[in-house]
């Protein structure tokens, strides 16, 4: 099978899909590698690096699009792709379709079997999810304080305060992988951290990872109001597999904050979880609404490729393989938690929640797969 891996091109996104140490095992499964010239140069792998691991360095997005059976990237097709998608070819990346619908579009339009990312399914989880959650979840805490600073527009707050001043109040909603990081790395940065989440038995989790340090609250609409108000950095976690993310912060409440108070949307790439996010670019991260600053930067862990890439190729890897050594059909039905990433074939939907978010009807994976 030809792989191929073309160059991002979402603003500011500087992951690659492939190592060169993956390159070398899919080559070994006998496979043919094909990387677009520079893919890799930003997360620190070299056309040199490729190359001596056997893959092929080609010129152009084209050459990758026009010849390669699997294609594997980070972000979503952007509309300078779209033309390049072909019927029959299989994709595998995150996709986020729900808020993406002229993505989707493409993707029914041009044939293309589409496999997210961030709906494969695991034994604990999402597994494929998960390392880049990690990476978003470490950074929310370090951009939320860098934008609190007066010079970036913000109260002028330092998060770990020092002694006789006070700390400030990160408030994290979400307790899931993102939320347990955004938490645990506030609290390291001198923090004082509440997470509110509608289970408490993750509550629990949380309250004893943290040895007791995290205040944990049980979310409802009274508790979010209020601790939304008192706090000087909101982090949005939430996350439903697949579906548009809830909007749990009103403009109403964010509204109550102090002025230069900070909003940092990780559930973006789901629609966000505040009502007045927007997507925004690692070139322009930021939006006022009203006296507080929004962070909505809809690829987080690209402004870190270099430990992004390796991270996420480790949990891909596998999944590449076996879509390249069985055919992505013999690799679902031998494997219900690769098949769960089905969101696209054939022109139909297949991901219930991406159907129902775009106002379709999904066609079974069951079906599909024979």
């Amino acid at each position: 099978m030809i792989i191929g891996v073309p160059t991002e091109v979402k603003n500011n996104e500087f992951r690659v899909a492939l190592t060169p140490a993956g390159a070398v095992d899919l080559i070994g499964h006998g496979h043919e590698v094909r990387i677009q010239h520079g893919a890799g140069t930003a997360s620190g792998f070299t056309d040199e690096d490729f190359a001596r691991a056997g893959a092929r360095i080609v010129d152009s997005a084209e050459d990758v699009w026009g010849s390669a059976d699997l294609v594997l990237k980070v972000k979503e097709p952007q509309p300078e792709e779209f033309g390049s998608l072909r019927s029959g070819q299989v994709l595998f990346t995150y996709l986020h379709l729900a808020a993406e619908p002229e993505c989707a579009a493409a993707l029914q339009e041009r044939g293309v079997t589409a496999i997210a990312y961030e709906t494969v399914t695991g034994t604990h989880g999402l597994p494929l999810l998960a390392p880049m959650s990690e990476v978003a979840g470490r950074l929310a805490p370090q951009v939320g304080a860098y934008h609190l600073m007066h010079s970036q527009g913000g109260s002028g707050l330092l998060v770990g305060g020092v002694p006789g001043a006070r700390p400030a109040k990160v408030v994290v909603i979400g307790g899931g992988k993102a939320g347990e990081q955004s938490a645990i790395t506030a609290m390291g940065m001198g923090a004082d951290v509440t997470v509110i989440d509608l289970s408490i038995d993750r509550l629990r989790e949380l309250s004893a990872l943290s040895a007791r340090g995290l205040t944990t609250l049980a979310s409802n609409t009274l508790t979010i109001t209020e601790e939304v108000a008192s706090a000087d950095m909101v982090i949005g976690s939430v996350l439903i597999p697949g579906a548009t993310a809830p909007k749990l912060v009103t403009r109403e409440m964010a509204a109550q904050m102090r002025p230069g108070s900070v909003l940092v949307d990780i559930a973006i790439d789901q629609g966000g979880c505040f009502e007045g996010s927007r997507a925004t670019t690692h070139a322009d991260p930021t939006f006022m609404l009203g006296e507080q600053i929004y962070y909505c930067v809809a690829n987080m862990p690209g402004a870190v490729p270099h430990t992004s890439t390796a991270a996420l190729v480790n949990a891909t890897l596998p999944h590449v393989l076996r879509l390249a050594d069985k055919g992505w059909r013999q690799a679902m039905r031998d494997d219900e938690h690769l098949a769960a990433g089905l969101n696209v074939h054939d022109g139909r939907l297949t991901y219930a929640p991406v159907a129902a978010a775009l106002g379709e009807e999904a066609v079974a994976v069951a079906d599909v797969l024979g």
